[in-house]
């Protein structure tokens, strides 16, 4: 089979994360999240706790900002005040996401950080979504968590709210548009397990 790239958006709660890395398990490839942000800090030069702060979230103003960024892929010059500014560390994370889609022969997820839209026009790119509607996020996080019912549901919004304006920022676009993606996966409609089954079946359609 050929060489491949999975890429996961997801929901808070949805069990997004999780099904990467069962994935990644299940398929013997590597799976990255946060480990792109010290790949990013090795080719920007950059600290990489500067990546994490920056890591799915957008300032307040940003929130409001009616024009919009879309990545171009251009990097801002070292000399300038705005090297370590949020939006050149994204066009680092994006140039190292773009790398790991080059390199032959290794297959790879990539979870969150635009990656659908980073590798849009590259061949044999699987682009997932994972979703599930807010209660059943709620059950998911009350199993895992000490934390109120009502608290949780705030974190899930809050949380949903960065990651959506963190796409349309950069990419223009809707980060729950079924359109950005191959397949969207509704997991309170199915275990984990069976989620990974199924993207395992569509690999097999899609990629030859």
């Amino acid at each position: 089979m050929s060489k491949y790239v999975i890429t996961i958006a997801r929901g808070y709660g949805s069990g997004g994360r999780t099904i990467a890395k069962m994935l990644s398990e299940e398929l013997d490839i590597h799976y990255y999240d946060r480990e792109l942000l010290r790949l990013a800090s090795d080719e920007s030069g950059i600290n990489e706790e500067l990546f994490g702060k920056a890591d799915e979230k957008v300032k307040e103003s940003l929130l409001y900002k009616i024009m919009k960024k879309s990545y171009t892929g251009e990097f801002i010059s070292p000399d300038s005040d705005d090297f370590i500014s949020n939006d050149n560390l994204f066009n680092y994370q994006a140039k190292v996401i773009r790398q790991l889609a080059e390199e032959d022969d290794k297959s790879c997820i990539i979870v969150g950080r635009c990656a659908d839209y980073i590798l849009k026009d590259y061949k044999n790119v699987i682009r997932i979504f994972v979703h599930a509607p807010l209660e059943h996020c709620l059950d998911t996080l009350e199993s895992m968590s000490n934390d109120s019912r009502k608290d949780l549901q705030k974190k899930i919004e809050t949380i949903d709210k960065h990651r959506a304006a963190y796409y349309e920022y950069y990419t223009g676009g809707k980060w729950d548009n079924a359109a950005n993606y191959d397949l969207c996966i509704n997991t309170s409609q199915l275990s984990f397990e069976e989620a990974v089954e199924l993207i395992k079946d569509y690999i097999k359609i899609r990629v030859k």
